[in-house]
């Protein structure tokens, strides 16, 4: 009897916990089939003709159209360069250089994927319209109040994304590709 209660319990531990990982890991796969730099995160092989098991869960559960491996790469940040989730709120300025890429743009989102851009103001910032620092690199502020030089001016309440899109990039392109840093996201002030 004892032994029959010690296998019931081990097939329950068992059975719990490799349920667990198998929904962590399809939840946020980030930690199998993404590449992270910093708050950054995007999944390389999803425009891939074979994606690992990880990266199909996240693009059947993100439901969007995948740019192809020669197209470009999105990165996606939920979060600031600190750790705290990212809060319409708040005001943040996005800082520091891209990887090189043709064109890249920078969209703020909503958790279900909608732009939250106001209505009557630029719904993306794009990388040959911007106002750029001495050195090269480029100042982005994102949030509801007026900033200077290049503002993303958001709406409503509660948490959001940001999705910087490389097209035609060399990222992950192999050794000396450029994929090592990614913009900064600083909180400047929160309402």
């Amino acid at each position: 009897m004892r032994f029959l209660s010690h296998l019931i319990l081990m097939f329950a531990v068992a059975l719990t916990v490799g349920l667990g990982l198998s929904w962590f890991a399809l939840s946020d796969g980030r930690l199998f089939g993404a590449y992270r730099i910093g708050p950054w995160a995007a999944w390389p092989a999803a425009g891939s003709p074979s994606p690992d098991p990880y990266t199909r869960a996240h693009i059947a559960r993100a439901g969007t159209l995948q740019l192809g491996q020669s197209e470009g790469l999105e990165f996606v940040a939920t979060n600031d360069s600190t750790g705290r989730p990212l809060d319409r709120s708040c005001t943040y300025r996005v800082h520091g250089t891209t990887p090189v890429a043709s064109f890249w743009t920078l969209v703020a989102e909503a958790p279900d994927g909608a732009n939250i851009a106001r209505d009557d103001a630029a719904a993306t910032m794009h990388s040959t319209r911007l106002a750029r620092n001495e050195d090269g690199t480029a100042t982005i502020f994102v949030g509801k109040a007026l900033s200077p030089l290049n503002w993303l001016e958001i709406t409503g309440n509660g948490p959001f994304s940001l999705a910087l899109t490389l097209y035609d990039t060399s990222a992950f392109g192999g050794v000396g590709s450029g994929a090592d840093t990614l913009p900064i996201i600083d909180r400047e002030a929160c309402a």
